[in-house]
């Protein structure tokens, strides 16, 4: 039998593989996340999230230049407070720990993009992503102290903020209060599809925000739905985002996908704590190809449509993708 088509000859050596890649993963899509505490000369391994750790402001200097010198281009800031209460005040505060995480990166790189996640949670002594009355989260308000924070990390110098309470409406007002401010150049990175999900244990212990009551279920998407998510991020867009967010990814790559098909606007997919930990506890029992299976699994959100990939993985990858 003669035939006539035969795919493997597109595979039969590594150039050739390599000239008909469909996706190829770069360090140009990754951004860092990066934990900043209070205190000083700390630099402390987070246990949940290996070879991830816990900086003081005084210890960024040296973690910002070897990001910079890996080739990432984008760190995203999460503050994990001393002080706690039920307005999260610390989030907002003009020398509050990310605010002054952020004013210490850009004097050591302006050209590091800053985004900062805009929550409550890790602020709050209830550790819910916003304003508590009668035992619920009361959405207007909330959104009303989310613009605040933005606001505040906005006059700190950040470049990006990401708000991801999951409150109605936090986009326009965030949107609203930064352009009547004079900061319309600060760009929106909106969690729009973000999943009320299992997958977030060791952030959580990381950041400190674990619910000291009930759930995030009332604002956090419920995981069986996916025509939810592209109304969430359809008003999302109407409201200012500039780009939208998928939380987690790899248990909601056909979002990303969907998302991708229906609207033109970047994507941004949040390979979260869990995923990455799975990987990391495997690859110490020796089960499998650490380098390998996260280079894969990064290139399949990109495939999936993601443009740019929140991960803990940044710096391995970076490293691995040089060679």
């Amino acid at each position: 039998m003669i035939l006539t088509h035969r795919p493997r000859r597109l595979r039969v050596n590594q150039a050739i593989r390599s000239l008909m890649r469909e996706t190829n993963l770069s360090v140009n899509d990754f951004i860092y996340p990066i934990f900043v505490v209070e205190g000083e000369k700390i630099k402390r391994e987070i246990p949940s999230i290996a070879n991830n750790y816990h900086f003081s402001v005084d210890m960024l200097e040296a973690e910002i230049k070897e990001i910079v010198d890996m080739g990432i281009k984008a760190v995203l800031l999460f503050g994990v407070p001393d002080h706690k209460d039920a307005h999260g005040s610390e989030a907002y505060h003009e020398n509050g720990i990310v605010q002054r995480a952020i004013r210490e990166i850009k004097r050591v790189n302006k050209e590091l993009l800053v985004i900062t996640d805009v929550c409550m949670c890790q602020y709050t002594d209830h550790g819910h992503c916003g304003i508590i009355e009668d035992a619920y989260v009361n959405n207007d308000k909330s959104a009303e102290y989310i613009a605040k924070i933005a606001l505040s990390h906005a006059k700190a110098g950040a470049d990006m903020v990401a708000p991801s309470d999951m409150m109605d409406g936090r986009i326009g007002a965030i949107r609203e209060l930064l352009d009547t401010n004079h900061y319309s150049e600060v760009s929106i990175m909106a969690y729009s599809a973000k999943y009320a999900s299992a997958f977030y244990g060791p952030f959580r212990a990381a950041a400190n925000s674990t619910p000291q009551f009930g759930d995030r279920k009332t604002y956090q998407m419920d995981p069986g739905n996916s025509d939810e998510a592209l109304r969430e991020v359809e008003l999302d867009i109407a409201e200012g985002a500039d780009l939208v967010m998928v939380k987690p990814a790899l248990a909601y790559l056909d979002i990303v996908r969907r998302i991708k098909d229906t609207f033109n606007i970047p994507i941004v997919a949040y390979n979260v704590s869990g995923e990455y930990a799975m990987i990391k506890a495997a690859a110490e029992k020796g089960w499998v190809d650490e380098k390998a299976i996260v280079l894969e699994k990064l290139t399949s959100i990109k495939r999936a449509g993601a443009d740019l990939i929140i991960t803990y993985h940044s710096k391995d990858a970076a490293k691995w993708l040089r060679g």
